[in-house]
Order: structure tokens, then sequence, then C-alpha cells
């Protein structure tokens, strides 16, 4: 042992430069750059993610991929060997950290709504949106994602770190082709220790399983150290906290909990419609519910990205339009045109949600953000994570408040926040560089120029430009 230790010692610091040297592959290196191992952002506006006050003027340094030091300009020292970057009027962000995304877009056919897999064209527009870490929220292909997040370790591919969920397990009745029914608890607890065995990391629950279902899900996966989350109607959010899920999705939007008449394991799918548009936005019964799930320590994820109203709005959130192939375009501008006012009682309904969500937030709630590019299709990976922030602040959420739920706040229900999710020494170097000031205008959230991960700077506006027409076929 002790001729071996130095040998192993030796063998990995190796390891560790090679693993920050990393080689890319062509597909991957036009996109990246900035390569330097020892690097130093000055005069920055500085959002930490911690929701700590703004600070201005600030230099942030890293070194082999990790933060080294954070502290003023004026004073603090440019080590010598650090590639100095000038940030002079623009704003650096911790990388975003989404917890509904997607490796998949809508692409219903002859009137049935169904989805397909977008390799290729989904992982480069996360990262280039400034998601460095995600989770996928459901998968239909989980091995290919399983296959996506592997290359982007390797360099092969583009991508943010990935949290793969596994398929979603749900019982007959989904309009959705591409998911798999199961039809006893046991097939679900089979299908958690499948996937637990192949390397995902959580699983999700869908609309129509029954509360035996949740329970054997919940006992299942955190056996083998996983979470649950679900999109959830026939298990109310009560019901589900009761059983010990970890995180419900889509804020507010999917609680059945309202519904005076609700079956047990029964998804009263118009019925919950209809009765979250007649609840007072200062409900008592809402309150009651918060006050649980957050006694609970239940995470809800807020996407308010695919439940964003027709009325005045964008075609593709975040100015992702032209991302769209010709066919998939057409038929958006086609769609929105015919919707424009006829979208009022959503409009109410999603400014209620909004304030629902703030209030869960401002109460001690978990809340953490992702975009869920399904729906209608206006929500696309990238733009859409970029949108995400702009929505907080229309909800009324500060913004060291929006940047930290999109990011720390969503590390911490990874697991995750002693790594990334924000600004601080030690942690990972995952910087998005910001060409404007976000404080005087959070639009700027669009005029991201380099999105560091792990201290390497890949180049957002090329990514976005090299997608264009190609979302929808690949």
């Amino acid at each position: 042992m002790k001729l071996r230790s130095p040998i192993l010692a030796f063998f990995l610091l190796v390891l560790a430069q090679i693993t920050f040297a990393q080689q890319f592959s062509r597909a991957v290196q036009p996109y990246v750059s900035e390569q330097g191992k020892f690097v130093a952002l000055t005069h920055a506006k500085l959002i930490d993610g911690t929701g700590s006050a703004i600070k201005n003027d600030q230099t942030l340094i890293f070194k082999d991929g990790i933060i080294t030091a954070i502290g003023p300009s004026s004073t603090t020292r440019i080590p010598e060997g650090a590639k100095e970057i000038d940030c002079t009027e623009k704003t650096i962000i911790p990388g975003l950290v989404m917890l509904h995304e997607h490796i998949f877009y809508p692409k219903p056919y002859d009137g049935v709504f169904s989805v397909a897999q977008m390799t290729f064209t989904f992982p480069r527009l996360y990262l280039a949106g400034g998601v460095t870490t995600m989770r996928t929220a459901g998968s239909i292909e989980p091995q290919t994602d399983l296959n996506i997040k592997k290359a982007i370790i390797e360099g092969k591919m583009l991508g943010p770190k990935m949290d793969v969920t596994g398929p979603f397990i749900e019982r007959p009745g989904t309009p959705v082709p591409e998911i798999g029914p199961i039809n006893s608890p046991e097939e679900a607890e089979a299908m958690v220790n499948y996937w637990s065995d192949r390397g995902v990391n959580s699983f999700k629950v869908y609309q129509n399983v029954t509360k035996e279902d949740l329970e054997r899900v919940v006992k299942t996966a955190h056996a083998r150290g996983k979470k649950v989350t679900g999109h959830i109607c026939s298990v109310t959010y009560r019901e589900a906290a009761e059983i010990g899920i970890d995180n419900i999705e889509h804020g507010f939007f999917q609680s059945s909990d309202f519904v005076g008449d609700k079956v047990t394991d029964y998804c009263p799918a118009f019925k919950r419609g209809r009765t979250l548009r007649e609840l007072p936005e200062d409900s008592p019964e809402m309150q009651a519910l918060m006050d649980y799930l957050i006694k609970e320590n239940v995470a809800i994820t807020s996407t308010l990205p695919v439940f964003e109203p027709y009325t005045g709005r964008e075609v593709v959130l975040g100015n992702g339009l032209d991302a769209m192939s010709p066919e998939i375009k057409e038929s958006l501008v086609r769609r929105h045109s015919r919707m424009q006012g006829r979208d009022e009682a959503s409009q109410a309904l999603f400014k209620k949600q909004m304030a629902w969500e703030k209030r869960f937030y401002e109460q001690g709630g978990h809340l953490v953000a992702g975009t869920d590019p399904t729906g209608a299709g206006r929500t696309v990976a990238g733009y859409a994570n970029q949108r995400v922030i702009e929505l907080f602040i229309e909800a009324g959420f500060a913004l060291t408040d929006a940047i930290k739920i999109s990011s720390l706040d969503g590390a911490r229900f990874l697991e995750r926040a002693d790594k990334v999710g924000s600004l601080e020494v030690g942690k990972q170097a995952d910087i998005v560089l910001i060409d404007g000031d976000l404080e005087a205008d959070v639009a700027n959230i669009r005029k991201m120029e380099l999105v560091f991960k792990d201290g390497i700077g890949f180049d957002s506006q090329a990514i976005f430009k090299s997608m264009k027409g190609k979302v929808g076929m690949h």
C-alpha cells in the first residue's frame, strides 16, 4: 500500500489535469470561445444567486474551473498569469439551474398530441440560454437522455450538466402516445428499480396515477436515494405531500385540491380548471394548502413559460421564432394569429397563479424554476429559460430573487448547492456573462455573451445562430 499511494496520487493529479484540459469534438470546438485555465472577469455588475444585494464594479477570478476570489475591482488583485476579461457595463450571474426541462418538443399530428426527441438542438439551446445544470422532468427516451448526458461529459456534445428523470409513470388514459402506461403499483416499483439501475436521478408521476402507485414509487425511489416529482391531478397536492412526494410541478396550475366532489384517484380535469379560475386570489383554502406544503418541505416548480397566454405576447417566448423549422414556424404563427383577443380568461388565471407562486415563496416555500417545452409549442429550450427571469419580474419578484430561484434554489433541491447555483469562492465556475445591465432592464437577459461551465466559456450567440431553422427536426 505504501508503494501504491504515491502512484495513485500522481495518477489522480494527472486525471484532474486531463479533466480540466478537456478535449472537445469537432462539433463542440467551434463554440468554445474561452478555455483559459486562469481567468479574471473585471468591473462587472454581479448578482451572485444567493439573494444578496447586487454589487457593482466587481472582479471574479477562477482557476481550473473553480472560483478563487470575488471582490471590488478596486481592491481585488489580478494574479500574474490570469487572463483579464473587461466586463464594464456587463452583468454576471450564476449558471441557471432549471428543474423542469425536456429533450423533446410537441409535434401533434392529425389532431393527436405527440412529442418528438430533440437530441441535437435542445441540449445546445439550453446551454446557449445560460442553463449549466438541468433536470429532465420526465423522459420519453430515457436511454437517449442518459447517452446525451454521457456525451456532454465527454466533450462530444454541447449541453448542460444533466440530471435525468426516468420515463413518465402513468396509468392508462394519457393522450400522449409516447408514454407507456403502468397497470399496477408493482409495475411502478419495477420501473423505478429498472431505471435506477441504469443511472437516472429521479422519477416523475403523471396525471392519472393512484395514491397506491405514488406510495410505492416514493417508497422505492427513496430507498434508492432518488427523489420523486409529479405533474398530478388524480392525486391532490395535499395527498401527495402526505405520501412524501419531494416536488410538485407547474406551480398551482394543476392542483385538484379545491374540487368539492373530487373522486379518489380520478383526475377531474375540467372541474379543476374551472375551480382554479373561480378561486379567489386571497383564498384561505389556498393559504392552508401552501402552509401544509411548506411544513412538509415539498418544493414547487414554477413553469410560467408553458402557461404564458397568447394575448399581446410573443409567438415563441424569448424571441425564438427563427429557431423553428419552416413548417413549424408557419403553423405557430397561424395559430398565434387565430388566438389573439380570445385569451382573456387564460390571462386572468396566469396573473393569479403568478401571485400564488410569489406568496408561496415569500412565506418560506421552496420554489424552483423550469420551462416545460411542451404545450402549444411556443416554449423552446434556451429561449424560454431566459424568459423565465423576465416572467418572475413581471410577477413582482425582485431581480435577486428571480435569479436565486433559477439557480441556487434549484441546486439546493438537487443537493448540489456546495458546487453550483451561486457565485461563491470554492464553487464551480458556472457563470453567465450578459452584455448589458440586467438591473436596468431585465430584457438584457437575452444578450448572453459567454456561458461558462466549469470554467469553459461557450459562445451563446454563436450557438443560438447555429440552431436557427432546426428546432422540430432534430
